[in-house]
């Protein structure tokens, strides 16, 4: 088998491994030669190779009209030239030599074109000084907030921006270098209700698993202004932000939560549970209980880190300390979080299994005796037993019904 091509016109071609000035250039004829390994191969000659022997062959192109092997017609370029090595690198030194350089009118018109590289560098120095950096912004809006002269809207709209620049961890702490944590926690105790609401939300974002800021505010007595406004009279909005300050406050941090139980927060979020017009503040405070339970297991189960630190074994000890389901079975919350069950809403009842079978070992034997409880829980078998049945007639890859049910299920289990 043979397969053949066409040196394309333009250089010959040279191959990577010799030396240019060492090529022998190959002399096509009109009859096929084979090519030697090195040789260089004129522009327009045809080129094959045997497939049999591994031999390339070429000779030049057939004349114009006369048919080639496969049917294809064939072209000779006869103006093209052949050149050494040699020849081409002397030919690249005279283009050198004749480059044209541009005239000092010519040079001219083109800097007119572009501005000078010292002018730049100046432009953007002086927008790099424009920039604000996260700490100068943080420190504006500060400045903007103490202000005799702002409005309320006018310091509603800088705690709005700060509780935007306060979620990345290095900026709550440089907060707390500017003086700005200190500074929201005071405004809990404001008279603008407002003011405390977007204070409270700037607090419980600095706090998202911040342990350095988890410190501060304790120490700056944020716990204690927060259990105050759940405790008093505050508008609904003020309450959902307090609480979830409250919840980042205590999260991973057992330190606070023996603060939180030692400072009556058990009975701060009772009166909020049995308050009239506060499902949702039920749910929220029902959720923090749960997480709470179930961190404490998992530490004390799993341990804190993979590789422990010089604090690893106080914090344990810290957990251990955490009675939170004894004093949860005292004061009342084994009765309580039942009542979540005859909400309609699939999520507060998922919260609310999720929680009873968290609290079931100081609550068991009441829940047994629970004969409501037993007939909710029946009730809630029957209903899932039904959606997870279409939700897997249906292919859907959730499953969240079937979930609801096993909950449903392991809870009835654990009282028989």
């Amino acid at each position: 088998m043979v397969v053949e091509g066409s040196e394309p016109d333009g250089e010959a071609q040279v191959s990577d491994d010799e030396d240019p000035e060492d090529l022998e250039v190959f002399q096509p004829t009109d009859q096929w030669q084979e090519l030697r390994p090195g040789q260089a191969v004129p522009a327009g000659s045809h080129v094959r190779l045997d497939l049999q022997t591994g031999k390339r062959e070429a000779k030049l192109q057939d004349s114009p009209g006369e048919e080639e092997e496969g049917g294809r017609q064939g072209t000779v370029n006869t103006e093209s030239q052949t050149f050494t090595a040699q020849e081409l690198k002397k030919a690249l030194k005279h283009f050198k030599e004749a480059a044209v350089v541009p005239t000092d009118e010519e040079k001219e018109a083109l800097s007119a074109q572009f501005r000078p590289l010292d002018e730049l560098k100046r432009d953007m120095e002086v927008l790099g000084m424009m920039m604000e950096t996260d700490f100068q912004i943080m420190s504006r809006l500060l400045q903007q907030f103490n202000s005799s002269a702002a409005s309320l809207e006018e310091r509603v709209s800088a705690l709005r921006e700060l509780e935007y620049l306060v979620h990345q961890v290095d900026n709550a702490q440089d907060f707390i270098t500017i003086g700005g944590l200190q500074l929201v926690i005071g405004t809990l105790n404001s008279s603008e209700a407002v003011l405390q609401e977007h204070a409270a939300l700037v607090l419980g974002s600095a706090l998202s698993s911040n342990p350095v800021v988890q410190v501060e505010s304790v120490e700056g007595g944020a716990l204690q202004k927060l259990l105050l406004l759940l405790a008093t009279e505050q508008p609904l909005p003020v309450k959902k932000k307090a609480l979830f300050a409250m919840a980042s406050l205590l999260r991973h941090f057992p330190f606070a939560q023996q603060r939180f139980l030692k400072l009556g927060g058990l009975q701060v979020l009772e009166a909020l549970f049995l308050s009239s017009g506060g499902a949702s503040l039920r749910v929220r405070a029902v959720t923090l209980l749960y997480d709470m339970i179930v961190e404490k297991e998992l530490i004390l189960q799993h341990g804190l880190d993979p590789v422990p630190d010089a604090s690893h074994e106080a914090r344990l000890r810290q957990y251990s300390q955490v009675s939170l389901l004894p004093q949860l079975a005292e004061r009342g919350w084994c009765g309580l979080v039942p009542e979540l069950l005859a909400s309609p809403e699939h999520d507060v009842r998922e919260k609310a299994l999720r929680a009873l079978l968290a609290m079931m070992p100081p609550c068991r034997e009441l829940y047994r005796g629970d004969r409501a409880l037993a007939g909710a829980l029946s009730l809630l078998q029957e209903q899932y037993q039904g959606l997870a049945e279409s939700e897997r007639g249906f292919g859907d890859e959730d499953d969240y019904f079937g979930e609801l049910l096993g909950l449903v299920e392991s809870m009835l289990g654990k009282l028989r």
